[in-house]
């Protein structure tokens, strides 16, 4: 056990004949007490100081732990976020393929269908031209035809006889 201030300072040594001077040694011990003092408060104070410091030490372990931990949540979440972000992208671009497959496919049958309408039309209107032209033709016959001029007469007849019944 080691020796207190107290100790010290209780401690008696025997006398002697020749023995050292009281006073010397009263003197010399009373600075022992005292610079032995002095290292048990630094001894203490340091201790405290130690456990101060291994306290902080705790905490800034405890912060560096919670920390990362937080930076590996984190990263795991930008992961995460990244791969749905993918993901998602790439659901967007197959279901905008299928929109630009069918978005074709739709102009495609559209243009055939147009295409058709088309070909009945120029068809409908080939038919109209050779009938009108069948129509005109017979109209220019007719019109050829010497029969009109033996129509001419009663006309001219059929206009004075309602000037003079008039």
């Amino acid at each position: 056990m080691p020796l207190s201030p107290l100790d010290i300072h209780n401690k008696e040594f025997g006398r002697r004949l020749r023995g050292y001077d009281e006073d010397e040694v009263n003197e010399f011990l009373d600075q022992v007490i005292k610079d032995y003092e002095s290292l048990i408060r630094e001894n203490k104070e340091m201790q405290n100081q130690v456990l101060g410091l291994q306290e902080r030490l705790n905490h800034f372990t405890n912060i560096e732990e919670t920390l990362s931990k937080t930076i590996i949540v984190a990263q795991e979440a930008a992961d995460e976020v990244r791969s749905n972000a993918k993901k998602e992208a790439q659901l967007i671009i197959k279901e905008s393929e299928k929109n630009a497959d069918r978005i074709i496919n739709d102009s495609l049958a559209k243009s055939r269908k147009v295409s058709l309408e088309v070909e009945e039309l120029k068809k409908q209107a080939s038919v109209y031209r050779a009938r009108f032209r069948t129509l005109v033709e017979a109209q220019l016959e007719l019109l050829t035809v010497d029969g009109w001029d033996t129509l001419e007469p009663q006309a001219s007849r059929s206009s004075e006889h309602e000037l003079t019944r008039g």
